[in-house]
């Protein structure tokens, strides 16, 4: 199932004073540079633990109903549902009143009956689900770890800005990899 970035974070989770200080930087000339590798390194800890860090809005698409009657969102954590779409055979989308499901935040799943509610009519994206995830909207909201790794990230990659030779992967650091370990959601 896609899912889509609807409205993207409204803050890092790691500000731009935070990450100079920790790279011991006091001058202003690379205030771009590390801004750009901070949200740099928020996505690719998003990206690697499957969660949102801090409160956005995504759209999930799906072709048909899970018939376990569990859809698990991805990004994690789950916030909130905010509107569920079903699209006819002629394309239009028909709204479903959200009370028709249930929230089960720890788990990061919306369950519903799938029998009581109607088949898309379109094959494909028939189905598309709007949800908030994120930890919250401030930065303290986030796991400690999780912006830890943010800013060993930030200071690997402002500390490594040469050219990389074509073809080679570099490793995530494994003090970083360590850190985001018991974030990771796994995909079966």
């Amino acid at each position: 199932m896609p899912s889509i970035l609807l409205s993207a974070p409204a803050a890092e989770p790691v500000s731009l004073g935070e990450a100079k200080a920790f790279l011991r930087v006091e001058t202003s000339d690379d205030d771009d540079v590390i801004t750009a590798l901070v949200a740099g390194s928020r996505i690719h800890v998003e990206a690697q633990t499957r969660r949102a860090l801090i409160t956005q809005s995504w759209r999930i698409s799906a072709d048909n109903w899970p018939l376990d009657g569990r859809l698990a969102v991805r990004p994690a954590p789950l916030q909130s549902l905010d509107a569920v779409r079903v699209h006819d055979a002629g394309g239009v989308a028909r709204a479903i009143d959200t009370s028709a499901f249930v929230l089960d935040l720890a788990a990061s799943v919306v369950a519903f009956a799938p029998w009581a509610l109607p088949p898309p009519g379109r094959i494909v994206a028939g189905i598309e689900i709007d949800v908030t995830v994120g930890y919250g909207g401030a930065a303290s909201d986030v796991p400690e770890p999780l912006r830890q790794a943010i800013r060993l990230l930030t200071a690997h990659w402002y500390e490594n800005r040469g050219l990389v030779a074509a073809g080679t992967v570099s490793p995530l650091p494994v003090n970083i990899a360590a850190l985001i370990a018991p974030y990771r959601m796994l995909s079966l």
